[in-house]
C-alpha cells in the first residue's frame, strides 16, 4: 500500500466529500497529534497550531508539511501577535483530567484543566483587536457538564457569553461512528447568525445536555443554540475489524492470560465462560480499572464482546494499556492492543506517522479526538454555518 504524503493526510481521508471555494482558516489549540485538523478536512488552512507536550508535538510536525505553524509551549505564553488573521474557527481540546471521572473532579480551577483560561485570554486578546475567531469549538469530557454541579459549565457558558457568542453543546459518542465507546462534549458557539436550518432537535442532546441546559441562568440560556446535528448512517464495523491478523502480533503467554483471567470479578469470568463454551470465534475488550470491594481497593479486569472497544487513555505503566481477548474453539488467548490498531480506533488512516515507542504512540491516539466525529460536525454544522454567513455578508 502506497503510504499517504504526511502533509496531505487530512484532503486524502476526504477525499470523496464535496468541495468548497475556498478553504476556511483554523487555529488549533491544544492540538495534540492534529486529529481536529485531518478531521476537518480539506476544506481547512490550518493558520496556526499549539500544544505544550513534546510527544504530541513531534507528531504533529511529522504529519504536516507546513510545521512551521506550530508552536510548542504552554498556552498562557501564546499572546495575540503570534495569531495571524482572523480564523474562521478556534478548535481547543483541553486538558480533561480534572473533568474525568477518574481524576479529583477540579473542575476549571484544576491546574491541568485551568489550561483553557490561557486559550480563553487569547480569545479575549483577539477580540479586544476586533480578531476573534467567527467560530469556536470546545471538546472536552462529559464531566464538563457535571464539574462542581454544574458550576463549570455555566461559568465557560458565562465567558463565551461575555465575548458575544451564542452556544450550544451536544455530546457525541464516537461508538457512533468508530468501535469504540467514547463520549465527549462538543459546545459550538458562534458570533454570526445562527440558520434556522442548522437548529432543530438531534440525537445529540442528551439527558447530559438537556440537563446542564437547564441549569443554566436565564441570561445564558437565551444565548443558547439548539444545533440540529443529525444522526449518522449506522456503523458497520466492529473491534474485529481494526485488528492485526492473528499471526501478525505478539500474544501474552498462558501465565499471562491466566492472570487477566484472575483479575475479573464473577460476572466477567462467566462471560468468558459462556463465550469459551460457544465454540465460536469472539473478539473482546479488557481494561484493569480499581474498583472499591468490601471497602478496599482492588484491581479488577473488566471484559465486553460488544465489538466495541473501551475508552482509549493515555498510558501510564502496562496495567492502563487496553489488551485484546480472542477466544476461539474454546481457546482464550489476549494480548495488548497494538499503537496501529489504537490509531485505527481513533479513525486515523493507515499513513499516520506514529511516535516509535508504542507508550508515546498510545499518549498521542488516547489523547485525541475521534477524526470521523469532527468530520461529522464540520460537514453539518461548521461549513454550512460559514457558507451560509458568508452568502448572508456578501447580499
Amino acid at each position: 500500500m502506497e503510504t499517504p504524503d504526511p502533509g496531505d493526510l487530512g484532503a486524502r481521508i476526504n477525499a470523496k466529500l464535496r468541495p468548497v471555494s475556498a478553504p476556511f482558516t483554523l487555529y488549533e489549540f491544544f492540538a495534540g497529534g492534529g486529529m481536529a485538523r485531518i478531521g476537518l478536512g480539506e476544506s481547512w488552512s490550518c493558520a496556526f497550531a499549539n500544544d505544550f507536550d513534546p510527544v504530541k508535538a513531534r507528531a504533529w510536525r511529522a504529519n504536516f508539511a507546513d510545521d512551521r505553524k506550530f508552536r510548542e509551549g504552554d498556552v498562557w505564553a501564546l499572546e495575540a501577535a503570534d495569531l495571524p488573521g482572523r480564523a474562521d474557527l478556534a478548535w481547543a481540546s483541553s486538558p480533561c483530567q480534572d473533568f474525568s471521572l477518574a481524576g479529583a473532579r477540579a473542575g476549571l480551577a484544576g491546574g491541568r484543566s485551568g489550561a483553557f483560561f490561557g486559550f480563553w485570554r487569547l480569545i479575549e486578546a483577539l477580540s479586544a483587536e476586533g480578531r476573534a475567531p467567527r467560530n469556536l469549538v470546545i471538546e472536552n469530557v462529559t464531566g464538563l457538564f457535571t464539574a462542581n454541579n454544574g458550576r463549570d459549565f455555566a461559568a465557560l457558558c458565562a465567558a463565551l457569553a461575555a465575548q458575544n457568542y451564542r452556544f450550544g453543546a451536544l455530546e457525541i459518542d464516537a461508538a457512533r461512528f468508530l468501535p469504540q465507546s467514547r463520549p465527549r462534549v462538543f459546545v459550538v458557539a458562534t458570533l454570526g447568525p445562527t440558520p434556522g436550518p442548522l437548529l432543530g432537535e438531534s440525537p445529540f442532546h442528551t439527558r447530559l445536555v438537556t440537563a446542564a441546559h437547564a441549569k443554566l441562568p436565564a441570561e445564558l440560556a437565551r444565548r443558547w443554540v439548539w444545533w440540529g446535528l443529525p444522526a449518522p448512517p449506522s456503523r458497520n464495523t466492529d473491534l474485529a475489524a481494526m485488528l492485526e491478523p492473528d499471526a501478525a502480533v505478539d500474544w501474552h503467554d498462558a501465565a499471562q492470560t491466566a492472570r487477566l483471567l484472575e483479575l475479573m470479578a464473577p460476572l466477567h469470568r462467566a462471560r468468558v465462560t459462556a463465550v469459551a463454551a460457544s465454540g465460536a470465534r469472539a473478539v473482546g475488550s479488557v481494561f484493569r480499572r480499581t474498583r472499591m470491594e468490601n471497602g478496599r481497593r482492588t484491581q479488577r479486569a473488566e471484559v465486553r464482546f460488544d465489538g466495541l472497544a473501551g475508552c482509549l487513555r493515555t498510558p501510564r505503566g502496562g496495567s492502563s494499556r487496553q489488551s485484546i481477548i480472542v477466544i476461539e474453539a474454546g481457546l482464550v488467548r489476549s494480548r495488548l492492543l497494538s499503537p496501529r490498531e489504537a490509531a485505527r480506533l481513533m479513525g486515523l488512516p493507515e499513513g499516520y506517522a506514529l511516535p516509535t515507542a508504542a507508550t508515546a504512540a498510545l499518549h498521542v491516539t488516547g489523547d485525541g479526538v475521534a477524526v470521523p466525529v469532527v468530520r461529522w460536525l464540520s460537514n453539518h454544522i461548521l461549513e454550512p454555518l460559514l457558507q451560509r454567513n458568508a452568502m448572508l455578508a456578501a447580499e
